[in-house]
C-alpha cells in the first residue's frame, strides 16, 4: 500500500475518496466533475470575453471605417503573434502548478517563471521600438508611432501569462475568467472614450495597452508558501520550448493571414477580412476556455489512468461549439454581417462560412495537440509549426482573392488535423488487438 502511495504523488490532484467507493473511481469522479464544471466555468468566462472583444472590435470598425480599421487590427496581430510566448509561458505555469503538490514548490516555479518572463517581455518590446519604422512600412501604417505605444502594453503581455497560468495551475477557473473579462472591458471601454474623443487609430491601440496593464494588475490569488522546499518539481526547459514552438506555430496560423492580407491588399478590402476573421477568432476563443481546463487536469492524472475520458469530453464540446457556428453563419450570413459591422462592410458574406470551417478544423486539432503535452505522448508542435510556414508562402504566392486565401487555409488545416490524429488512432486501435491476441 505504502508503494502504491508513493507512486502516485508526483502527478495528482487533490481528490478525495469516500468511505464507500473504490478510490480510483471516486478519484475520477472527481476530476471528471472538475473538468466539466471547469469547462462551463471557462465557456461562460470566454462567452462574455468574446462578447466584449467583439464589441470592441465592432465599435473600432463602425467608428473607423474599413481602412483604419485595417490599421487597428494590424497594430493588435502584433500582439496576437506575441502572445505566443504569453501562452508558452502560461501552459508551462500551469503545468508545474499543477504538478507540485506542495504549496512551497509551486510558488517557487512561480517566482522563476515571472523573473524569465519579464527578461522576454523587456526584449520583445525594445524590438518593436527598435524596427518600428520597417514594420509600419510593411503593414503600410500610418506615420503615428501606434506600434510604440503598443510597445508598452507588450512589455506586460508575457508576464500576465505566467500570472493566468498560475490561475490555471490551482484550477481557479472563475478568478482567470474574471481576469480574461477585466482585460476585454477595459480595452472596449477605453476605445469608447478615447476613439469618441477624437484620438482614432491611436486611441483603439491605446485602449489596447491600458487593458493588458489592467489585467496585470488585477490582484491574483497568491500561492502561500511557508519556505523554500527542497523536493519539487522545477519546470522542464525542454517542456518550455515545445510549448514555445507550439503557440508559435499556433499565433502564426490564426494570425499571420490578417498582416499579408494587410500587405497584399488596399486598406479597404484588408478592413473587410478582417471584420470577416473576427467571426473565426470567437470561434476559437470558446473553443480555448475548454480546452484551458482540460488542461491542468490531464497533467495532473498519473500514468495508470484512464486518459480517454479526459480527452473525450472537450472534444465533444469543441466539436459541437464549431458545427453549431458553421450552420448558424451559413444559413444567415448577410444578416449576420449587416447588423455587426453596418453597410459599409457589406459585399463578404460568403467568407463567414468559410472562416467558420476553418477555425473548426483547427480548434478540433488543437484539442489533441495540446493533450498530448499534457501528457507528453508526444510533440506535435513542430508539425504544426511546419505547417503555418506552408501557410505563409502559399498565401505569399496565391492571393488573387480574398476567398482563395481561406480556401488555402482550409485545405492546409485538413492536412494538420489529419496528421495529428494519427497517434490517436493507433492508441485506439492499440487495445482492440490486444484482445484479439488474448
Amino acid at each position: 500500500m505504502e508503494q502504491e502511495l508513493s507512486q502516485s504523488e508526483t502527478l495528482r490532484l487533490p481528490f478525495l475518496s469516500s468511505a464507500h467507493e473504490p478510490r480510483e473511481e471516486s478519484r475520477w469522479r472527481r476530476s471528471f466533475s472538475l473538468l466539466l464544471s471547469g469547462s462551463l466555468i471557462m465557456l461562460f468566462g470566454s462567452a462574455a470575453v468574446s462578447g466584449l472583444n467583439f464589441a470592441y472590435n465592432v465599435a473600432t470598425a463602425r467608428m473607423l471605417g474599413p481602412a483604419e480599421f485595417s490599421h487597428v487590427t494590424a497594430a493588435t496581430t502584433l500582439l496576437m503573434l506575441c502572445s505566443a510566448l504569453t501562452l508558452s509561458f502560461q501552459l508551462v505555469c500551469a503545468k508545474f502548478v499543477a504538478r507540485n503538490e506542495q504549496q512551497a514548490g509551486k510558488a517557487i516555479v512561480y517566482r522563476s517563471l515571472l523573473k524569465k518572463a519579464w527578461l522576454v517581455s523587456a526584449i520583445l518590446a525594445g524590438g518593436l521600438v527598435l524596427f518600428e519604422r520597417p514594420m509600419s512600412d510593411y503593414l503600410r501604417l500610418p506615420a503615428n508611432h501606434m506600434l510604440i505605444l503598443l510597445a508598452a502594453g507588450m512589455a506586460f503581455y508575457v508576464p500576465l501569462g505566467v500570472r493566468r497560468g498560475n490561475l490555471q495551475g490551482l484550477c481557479h477557473f472563475h478568478s482567470l475568467s474574471w481576469n480574461m473579462v477585466v482585460e476585454a472591458a477595459t480595452k472596449l471601454l477605453f476605445t469608447l472614450l478615447l476613439v469618441g474623443l477624437g484620438y482614432g487609430v491611436l486611441g483603439a491601440v491605446g485602449a489596447t495597452t491600458a487593458s493588458v496593464l489592467a489585467a496585470f494588475v488585477l490582484p491574483a490569488k497568491a500561492i502561500g508558501s511557508s519556505g523554500e522546499s527542497t523536493a519539487y518539481i522545477p519546470a522542464s526547459f525542454r517542456e518550455g520550448i515545445q510549448a514555445i514552438v507550439f503557440f508559435v506555430g499556433q499565433v502564426v496560423i490564426s494570425n499571420i493571414d490578417i498582416l499579408l492580407v494587410k500587405h497584399y491588399f488596399q486598406a479597404e478590402a484588408a478592413g473587410m477580412y478582417a471584420a470577416v476573421a473576427l467571426v473565426g477568432r470567437v470561434i476559437y476563443f470558446a473553443a480555448w476556455s475548454v480546452i484551458s481546463a482540460m488542461f491542468p487536469i490531464s497533467a495532473a492524472a498519473r500514468e495508470d489512468e484512464n486518459k480517454t475520458q479526459v480527452l473525450l469530453l472537450p472534444l465533444g464540446i469543441v466539436g459541437l461549439i464549431s458545427v453549431a457556428a458553421t450552420l448558424i453563419l451559413w444559413m444567415f450570413p448577410a444578416p449576420i454581417m449587416g447588423m455587426i459591422f453596418g453597410s459599409r462592410f457589406q459585399g463578404q458574406e460568403s467568407l463567414l462560412t468559410l472562416f467558420a470551417i476553418n477555425t473548426g478544423i483547427y480548434a478540433v486539432s488543437v484539442v489533441l495537440m495540446t493533450y498530448e503535452m499534457s501528457r507528453k505522448i508526444a510533440n506535435t508542435g513542430w508539425l504544426q509549426l511546419l505547417f503555418s510556414g506552408g501557410i505563409m508562402l502559399m498565401i505569399a504566392f496565391l492571393h488573387s482573392s480574398l476567398e482563395q486565401v481561406v480556401v488555402l487555409q482550409i485545405g492546409l488545416k485538413l492536412a494538420l488535423l489529419l496528421f495529428v490524429s494519427i497517434p490517436f488512432l493507433r492508441n485506439l486501435r492499440a487495445p482492440a488487438r490486444l484482445q484479439e491476441a488474448a
